[in-house]
């Protein structure tokens, strides 16, 4: 999952696809075999810090999640992409300096995902459920966001997550 903003959208693809085409191009003159665009500078999730986040329901529900949280501008692009499996209990949390409408897309993201957008006071500002695998459309709700969390897809509509409820975690700072 890549995050960017809309002005950056087009010139990130424009780069992405320009660095490709250098790096095959390279290949070929000097015979080297060019790696897998899922294996070219991919971070293992392993390296990315971890920690628990806890989603207070407004019904009443403490829900524990281990997640990874992408606390560099490389990892926020990487987020879950080439990820083939993942546990319902577990996550990618992207906090951002300010609040700001925030675009994500799907691309090399095998997963579906629930993409849960979360207020500077930890609420649940919107969630975008079950979105598409592999996708190129940009995902980005008309509010505002300090951070999203990413989960797997359906596990809001299951673990009955909605607008409203709370998300408690370090990174959040205090509600």
């Amino acid at each position: 999952m890549r995050t960017f903003t809309t002005r950056r959208a087009a010139g990130a693809r424009a780069g992405a696809s320009l660095a490709l085409g250098l790096w095959l191009l390279a290949g070929g003159v000097f015979g080297a075999r060019p790696l897998p665009a899922q294996e070219a500078g991919i971070e293992p999730l392993s390296a990315f810090p971890q920690s628990t986040l806890a989603i207070r329901t407004g019904r009443g529900k403490v829900l524990d999640f281990r997640i990874w949280s992408a606390d560099t501008a490389r990892r926020r692009e990487q987020g879950l992409m080439f990820v083939r499996d993942m546990d319902d209990h577990a996550g990618m949390l992207f906090v951002f300096p300010t609040d700001q409408r925030v675009a994500m897309w799907m691309k090399n993201t095998y997963l579906s995902l629930d993409l849960v957008f979360i207020d500077a006071r930890g609420r649940i500002a919107a969630i975008a459920r079950r979105a598409t695998p592999m996708s190129e459309d940009i995902i980005s709700p008309a509010v505002t966001a300090h951070a999203v969390l990413e989960l797997k897809g359906g596990i809001a509509d299951r673990l009955d997550i909605r607008e409203g409820d709370l998300v408690v975690h370090a990174g959040l700072g205090r509600p």
